[in-house]
């Protein structure tokens, strides 16, 4: 343990023999937090998830800097499946130490896999939508979802918590025990489910009343029929049967005492209804089969665009998060002096271009440009420097770059610029030199380098 002063190491004393402050309560705070993560780290080992994020959180309340508690707790959000909440705490972990922390293998584990990374985007907007369905009382859609979350990410505990909700609405018990016991395997000590496991007992009948209710009915085969007969009640089906037969024989004599129809009259009739019913029977068909296929369009259709939405969305989730983390990095490093000006301009220019242009909000530019211009002597200085040597070595391709570069973060600096036109003018690249070239005429008016930029432009086109 080190002293939070000066960084000393600390011994049995209360006092840090380094500095003499006083580190007994802090001492004291150190001791309460590991033992809080040991706590967690048990709890975790035998699947107490619930209980191991409660003694986390509380050890990170102690002590904000526990990278292994950190890393801990965000594990354990990825197991119940709780992925936006596992990178949170890993992307704090990681800005807290930022080497030799596990927590980088963690994220690109997930970044690195775009496939990976759909999947649950999907969960969690599929997730939403159930909770939206939920809430208009569209409680069979709201099932359809869960069962594509759960497919797609089997740990989310939250969505088996809640498909087991809806069954136990639609008093499905077996379906919602089949649910709990699931999230409970993940999460053995949840408090959520084992209340729902509890309502789940108390709602389903116990053997007593399964064996009472048999007792109430006889059940027996007649043919390929089960019949089930309340106790106390007489089977008279014989003399129903026995009443229908004779009133059949009656209804065929009166039929053939007085139906005296031509023959060839009913033959037609009979062809004709025939024929009807067949024409109709084909309709209906044609009607069911159009409509079916109408629908299956719709929802394919409906399907389509809501892929192309979620796709789209994640492309702008990815960049923006891979945007937030660049800064992040590069402020940090700034910050703690972990590289050098040039170190960090590197940073800065692997931000999307784009997503600064159209999608940043207002803050994010403000803090890009405030770094951007806290290094901007010392980037353009150096940059100049090494592309005006690279420019006398004839390397051409590394000056452009690092004149470029200058000009961009000091654009006082006409001499970056005018030999950033040289450079292309000697790499061949003619049309380039001579855009160049006109910068620098209309930007440093009356000036020697604007003079031979104009030789030099009247040079080119002349070839």
């Amino acid at each position: 343990m080190y002293c939070y002063n000066c960084g000393c190491l600390l011994t049995e004393k209360d006092f840090c023999t380094g500095c003499g402050a006083d580190v007994g309560l802090y001492k004291k705070i150190m001791h309460a937090a590991n033992r809080l993560y040991n706590d967690g780290l048990e709890k975790a080992k035998v699947r107490d998830l619930s209980g191991a994020v409660s003694s986390l959180r509380r050890c990170l309340k102690l002590d904000r800097c526990h990278v292994d508690a950190r890393n801990l707790l965000g594990l354990v959000y990825f197991e119940r499946g709780e992925v936006v909440a596992a990178l949170s705490q890993w992307i704090i972990s990681k800005n807290t130490r930022s080497e030799k922390n596990i927590a980088n293998d963690y994220i690109d584990m997930i970044q690195n896999n775009p496939g990976r990374l759909e999947a649950y985007n999907q969960t969690i907007k599929k997730y939403n939508m159930a909770l939206t369905y939920c809430q208009q009382d569209s409680l069979d859609l709201a099932v359809i979802q869960l069962k594509k979350v759960i497919s797609m990410n089997p740990r989310f505990v939250q969505a088996r918590q809640l498909l087991a909700l809806l069954y136990l609405k639609n008093e499905e018990w077996e379906k919602a025990k089949k649910e709990l016991d699931k999230a409970l395997s993940i999460d053995v000590n949840n408090t959520m489910t084992l209340k729902y496991l509890r309502e789940v007992d108390e709602m389903t009948p116990t053997e007593d009343e399964h064996m009472r209710k048999k007792k109430e009915a006889i059940v027996y085969k007649s043919g390929n029929d089960t019949v089930i007969q309340p106790v106390g009640k007489k089977d008279r089906s014989w003399l129903q049967t026995l009443v229908n037969m004779l009133i059949g024989v009656a209804i065929g004599i009166g039929i053939t005492w007085f139906l005296v129809l031509p023959s060839r009259i009913q033959q037609a009739q009979d062809a004709f209804n025939e024929r009807y019913k067949a024409v109709s029977e084909q309709l209906d068909a044609k009607t069911v089969q159009v409509n079916e296929l109408t629908v299956q369009v719709s929802e394919l259709t409906q399907e389509k665009d809501s892929l192309s939405s979620s796709l789209s969305a994640a492309q702008a989730d990815k960049v923006q998060l891979q945007a937030n983390t660049q800064l992040i990095e590069a402020v940090l490093m700034h910050m703690n002096r972990t590289g050098d000006e040039m170190a960090v301009a590197d940073a800065l220019e692997k931000i999307d271009g784009e997503y600064m242009q159209n999608e940043a909000t207002e803050s994010y530019k403000a803090l890009y440009d405030a770094l951007k211009g806290s290094i901007g002597k010392v980037v353009a200085k150096k940059s100049y420097d090494a592309g005006y040597a690279a420019f006398r070595s004839e390397e051409y391709d590394i000056a452009i770059v690092n004149l470029e570069r200058a000009y961009s973060y000091d654009p006082t600096n006409g001499e970056a610029l005018y030999n950033l036109g040289n450079s292309y003018n000697k790499q061949g690249n003619l049309d380039k030199a001579v855009e160049i070239y006109e910068q620098v005429v209309e930007l440093f008016p009356n000036t020697a380098k604007a003079r031979k930029s104009e030789g030099y432009i009247k040079e080119i086109r002349g070839q």
